[in-house]
């Protein structure tokens, strides 16, 4: 063991442990979870290490040769992606500072081993003076979460185009299909399925829209305004490099917040974003009701949608099937959702010139992205692709139905429309048979009025007036 001190006192410390004092703290303090930091966060973090020790040495404050074995050091552990020693809790208590000084003492213990290798007397390679040199855990934290949320975009949108594009090929493939429409889960006029499957889409690319524009406001960061925004115990090198050499490293395209000291102390960027993930989750969960809905049954439920089936749905009731995967994607959201009001309330918290609950944001926010992300993709692998309709049966459900007598409203008007309406379902008659047998309108136009071209894209009435060749009795 080795015995390490800090502002609070000792700690004895494993001789092989690349963590130090504060990481030990933190992990005796926050015993809340054991799910550590996001790894594309610790990756994140790295790479701003990396960044700042460059600009460091180009500004001449970090010693050459120490900098180049703290990047080594940090090579090593991206490429590795060993971050078992970033071993502090996700939350965690003092706005992040548990996470940057875990990662400082991880590199900079690193990194003087590196520097011993082949005999060499080792450098000492200090976790505050040398790797943390002109940062704070209020610029470099942030900014790591940001990154973080950046990178984990990307899967994301990649899902959810793959979701739109696979409800794009079942409003084709079903373009023409009818069936009831229904609002408040009354019957309601015809629709086609191809309608559905496109009112899905438009809803997940406005979804998709939201995601692509909020990246610019992720993209600002405070880099270099260390404490409170100041900049304070950095140069003017330092501060003009540090960005763009992270965005080589990084391959993101982040940008100095024109005002660091408001990017430091509010948080409103993660309130937004958070706002557009709860808004997919809201979007995804309402499409699941849909589709457990339409896929209800098979004999006692609506049954207009055929749901792959994917595992046994009972443990006593042989082949029953569930709607396991649309209840899942409801789940990722009702923890999306609930995310977004941590977040809220975390960002509404925050005093003065620092918000000290970014923690239990960025992991509300980080993990948001990534269920969202496998949520998206189970449903459309194993729910969309292979979902079928039933169009046979929607089909007789729509003839049956005495909502279509909607269509004879702009003839007979409303009053008479629902007269024939309710004297068609108490004797059990169809509308358009009830209307030939009266002789209320052409049998030539009753048949073109209740076709499903005419049910689910009503021309006109003007236009089709025209072509009565009886006379409504009113």
């Amino acid at each position: 063991m080795r015995l390490e001190r800090d502002c609070i006192g000792e700690l004895p410390v494993p001789d092989d442990a690349l963590y130090g004092i504060h990481s030990l703290r933190a992990v005796r303090n926050f015993p809340i979870t054991e799910e550590r930091v996001n790894p594309v966060m610790i990756e994140s973090y790295l790479q701003i290490k990396k960044a700042a020790a460059m600009a460091n040495v180009e500004a001449k404050t970090l010693d050459k040769q120490k900098g180049a074995f703290i990047v080594a050091a940090v090579n090593q552990l991206l490429f590795s992606k060993d971050y078992r020693s970033i071993i502090v809790p996700a939350i965690q208590g003092g706005a992040g500072t548990s996470t940057n000084m875990n990662v400082n003492e991880v590199v900079a213990h690193l990194a003087s081993r590196l520097s011993g290798r082949d005999g060499h007397q080792p450098l000492m390679i200090h976790p505050n003076d040398d790797v943390n040199q002109s940062q704070s855990t209020n610029d470099t934290y942030p900014t790591a979460g940001k990154m973080a949320m950046l990178k984990l975009i990307s899967p994301l949108e990649t899902a959810l185009t793959e979701l739109i594009d696979a409800l794009d090929a079942k409003a084709a493939a079903y373009r023409d299909a009818i069936k009831v429409g229904r609002t408040q889960l009354q019957d309601a006029v015809p629709t086609t399925f191809g309608r559905s499957f496109r009112a899905y889409r438009s809803l997940f690319s406005r979804d998709l829209s939201r995601i692509k524009d909020v990246k610019r406001t992720l993209a600002e960061v405070n880099l270099g305004g260390t404490a409170i925004g100041t900049g304070i115990n950095t140069t003017s090198t330092y501060q003009r490099r540090v960005v763009p050499i992270l965005n080589q490293l990084s391959h993101l395209s982040l940008t100095t917040a024109g005002d660091l000291v408001d990017a430091t102390q509010n948080s409103d960027a993660y309130v937004a974003f958070s706002g557009v993930l709860r808004a997919l989750a809201v979007d995804l969960s309402k499409f699941s009701n849909d589709l457990r809905l339409l896929s209800s049954g098979p004999q006692a439920g609506l049954n207009e949608l055929q749901l792959p089936k994917v595992q046994a749905g009972s443990s006593i009731m042989p082949g029953k099937v569930n709607p396991v995967i649309p209840e899942v994607v409801n789940q990722v959201a009702f923890e999306v959702i609930g995310h977004d009001t941590t977040v809220t309330l975390a960002a509404e918290a925050g005093q003065l010139e620092l918000n000290a609950f970014e923690p239990i944001m960025f992991k509300s926010i980080l993990t948001s992205e990534t269920h969202l992300t496998k949520a998206i993709k189970t449903l459309v692998v194993n729910c969309i692709n292979e979902m079928t309709a039933n169009v046979d049966g929607c089909r007789d459900e729509v003839e049956r139905s005495t909502i279509s007598a909607t269509v004879l409203s702009p003839y007979l008007g409303y009053e008479k429309t629902t007269s024939l309406i309710k004297e068609a379902a108490a004797k059990h008659l169809s509308v358009r048979r009830l209307v030939k047998s009266r002789h209320l309108l052409a049998d030539e136009l009753i048949d073109q009025l209740f076709s499903p071209a005419s049910l689910t894209h009503q021309a006109p009435a003007d236009k089709m007036l025209g072509d009565l060749t009886a006379t409504a009795h009113h």
